[in-house]
Order: C-alpha cells, then structure tokens, then sequence
C-alpha cells in the first residue's frame, strides 16, 4: 500500500509570530509553576520530621493537599482572574499542559 503525504509551510505574518511566541511563553511559564508546586510538595514530605532542615527544604502545611490535576486546574481558574497574560490565552489549552503533566507523573517510576 502506499501512502501519499504532504507537507505544507507555514507563512506567518510578524503579528501571528509573535502571538504564537506569546503562547507558548504563557504554556511553559504555567508548566514549569505547576511541576514546581508538585516538586515542592513532594519535597516536603520526604524526610522525618527530626531530621528536616529548615533551612535548606521547603516545608508546605502538613494539610496542604496534594497539586493533582484537578486542584492545579481550580488554582489556574483563580489565577485567570488576576493574570491577564493567563486570560489572554484559551483556557483548554493551558489544561492541555496540566493534563500533560499529570500523566507524565502517573507515569513515573520512582
């Protein structure tokens, strides 16, 4: 069987260069927040309470939940409100990356 595929260019002008840029700033700024905040917590929770340094670990209350997909989504939606380069952006894509993200940890082998 044969295949037949094309290819096509892309012939941007600078105003959607530059939105797309834009884009993909705001998506990485809002990955890496998201895979900080779950590091953090992980962090947090991964040595003895006698044995902890202050200074050195970062410590989140003891009843802070864990930053699952859901809880980052709710926390996005709030941020939304006072971030205009988060509002500037559609929302499902942003969730896109926290899918993203959330699935490459379900996937992890620690």
């Amino acid at each position: 069987m044969l295949t037949l595929t094309y290819e096509y260019k892309l012939k941007l002008t600078q105003q959607q260069a530059k939105q797309i840029d834009h884009d993909l700033e705001v998506c990485r700024r809002v990955w890496n927040h998201a895979l900080r905040e779950r590091k953090n917590w992980i962090a947090s929770r991964k040595c003895p309470v006698n044995a902890c340094s202050l200074v050195s670990e970062y410590i989140i209350p003891a009843d802070a939940p864990y930053p699952s997909f859901n809880v980052q989504c709710q926390r996005l939606t709030e941020a939304k409100q006072t971030n205009p380069d988060l509002a500037s952006l559609n929302t499902q894509a942003l969730q896109q990356d926290l899918k993203r993200l959330d699935q490459a940890f379900e996937r992890r082998h620690w």
